[in-house]
């Protein structure tokens, strides 16, 4: 069975088939410019411009970047103000004649990692972290998702947003080594385990494929392995996504 799995960002909207037994995508990745602004008629029309891209007629997975409770954004997060209370699987539904499902997208990086990459198998609490212009984070029980777990968002010093402080857009922006910015990340990680006491850390993002240049600075006495499905992760887990949901309403029906 195959799946279009979206992937919605700030600068990008990329889209592949994916083949659900496998994880593998079935045709090349496509890409188009997330639209300036970022308003949800003008980024409809450039998920519906994807979908006839690959003259797609089946079930669509889109990871988006904010917080996603039952299909509806919840917050603005890095997009525009007017999506708030915006019913995203049902706008994109009714842009392209297709169901959609629509889950945060770093939930759907994490969900890709557990089902087909380096956490599959993996019991306990499990936090995937994608690393890039903020601290993306999923987090896992028992290999099932506890959605919209947004722990790049916790406050550090005097009220400072932590990912703010510690992702690899700091890093960039402060031309920080990565031996420097290595401490800060830590940082968020010793954050993270005294609150929820993780069993095993994921990291993915571009910032992940470096890990030999700051893993000297991670001093958690948690595990902490690196991502397997790298810059796909996002549109293989908003095609998980849609087949759990899928497999989920067959199960009750």
């Amino acid at each position: 069975m195959e799946i279009l799995g979206l992937d919605i960002g700030g600068s990008g909207i990329k889209a592949a088939p994916v083949n659900i037994e496998t994880g593998e995508l079935t045709a090349e990745r496509f890409r188009v410019p997330t639209p300036k602004p970022t308003k949800p008629e003008s980024v409809a029309e450039a998920v519906q411009t994807l979908v006839q891209h690959f003259n797609w007629s089946g079930p669509i997975g889109c990871g988006f970047p904010t917080v996603v409770n039952n299909g509806k954004c919840m917050t603005k997060s890095n997009i525009h103000k007017s999506w708030v209370g915006v019913q995203v699987d049902q706008l994109l539904a009714e842009k392209t004649g297709l169901p959609v499902t629509v889950i945060n997208d770093a939930d759907a990086a994490g969900l890709a990692e557990m089902t087909f990459g380096a956490g599959r198998g993996k019991m306990g609490l499990v936090v995937t972290v994608t690393i890039g212009t903020g601290l993306g984070t999923g987090v896992f029980y028992n290999g099932q998702l506890i959605p919209n777990f947004e722990l790049g968002r916790i406050y550090y010093k005097n009220g400072e947003i932590i990912e703010y402080f510690a992702a690899d857009s700091a890093r960039k922006s402060e031309n920080l080594s990565y031996k420097t910015w290595g401490k800060r990340f830590n940082k968020f990680l010793k954050h993270t385990v005294r609150i929820i006491s993780p069993d095993l850390f994921i990291l993915g993002g571009g910032a992940s494929k470096k890990l030999d240049k700051f893993e000297n600075e991670i001093t958690v006495d948690v595990p902490v392995i690196v991502a397997e499905n790298k810059n796909e992760a996002g549109i293989i887990g908003a095609a998980v996504a849609a087949h759990l949901k899928m497999h989920k309403a067959q199960t009750v029906s």
